[in-house]
């Protein structure tokens, strides 16, 4: 396949998302990352990639019908292609995990099960949003267990609250090619990380400016899907992805260190711009 077939394949441009992700759950469990970080950024991303390259592989026959423009249905590459390189790509993930231990690597195991049971049966499953959640917040737990096997309760917390935004956010994302989100109880989910993020800004008020940035884009994503123009969905499925780097920015200021959240809202910041350039869907 062409270069720009597999970034398209492997929705390149939210992997920033994936390394915010990463950097949240290794601060979370008190580490302070050195060079290795980038071996552990690195598996994230091998896993990320690989679970959207098996996303379409999966969904080739659905799309065929519904999105004959995606790169399968298209020509523009194999099914069994796709198929290898995904399963591939989660292995090469949890063989750099390994590096770091067995709890890693057990870490990594699980992500990589969780990923293709999430791609193979999504579209049937009304609990995926759920497997979804779990995904992400496996990338915390991986990443804490490259450098501890003692995981505070911060970390677990931080983990439920990216499982409760990531299950509003697929829940937007399943409907995306509808004109309309047909339900919106679902969307209190995303109610669970703004309490969350009130709660912390008592003991951390520097908590405060990432809050509010975060529920500042959050409501600008919401305000797309109540306006039900053209294309308003998908623009608030990538807003509220891109926002998944807002969460990782307040979840790490709310551990003491404002400073390294300024990071996490460099990624926010890189995933809008490739999202320009490669869809985030």
């Amino acid at each position: 396949m062409k270069f720009r077939t597999a970034l398209t394949l492997g929705r390149v441009s939210n992997l920033p998302t994936v390394w915010t992700n990463t950097l949240a759950g290794a601060l979370l469990a008190g580490a302070r990352p050195g060079p290795e970080f980038a071996m552990v950024v690195l598996a994230f991303s091998l896993f990320y990639t690989g679970g959207m390259f098996l996303n379409d592989a999966f969904d080739s026959p659905w799309d065929a019908r519904e999105r004959p423009e995606r790169p399968i249905p298209s020509g523009a590459a194999g099914a069994r292609e796709v198929f290898l390189w995904g399963f591939g790509l989660l292995a090469a993930g949890v063989s750099v995990l390994a590096l770091f231990g067995r709890e890693a690597a057990m870490a990594g195991m699980a992500l990589a099960g969780a990923i293709t049971f999430y791609d193979w049966n999504h579209k049937a499953n009304p609990l995926s949003p759920v497997i979804m959640g779990l995904c992400r917040a496996l990338i915390y737990v991986g990443a804490a267990l490259c450098y501890t096997i003692v995981l505070p309760g911060a970390l677990w917390w931080s983990s439920l609250v990216l499982v409760c935004y990531l299950i509003g956010l697929t829940y937007i994302a399943k409907q995306e090619t509808l004109a309309r989100v047909e339900n919106l109880w679902p969307l209190a989910f995303l109610a669970v990380p703004v309490l969350y993020g009130a709660w912390l800004i008592a003991p951390a008020p520097l908590v405060a400016p990432f809050w509010a940035l975060f529920c500042g884009w959050m409501a600008l994503a919401l305000w797309l899907l109540r306006r039900r123009r053209r294309g308003d969905i998908p623009r608030a499925v990538v807003s509220l992805i891109a926002g998944i780097s807002l969460l990782d920015a307040l979840l790490i200021a709310a551990s003491g260190l404002p400073g390294l959240a300024l990071a996490a809202l460099a990624g926010f910041g890189v995933t809008l711009f490739f999202q320009r350039y490669i869809a985030g869907t």
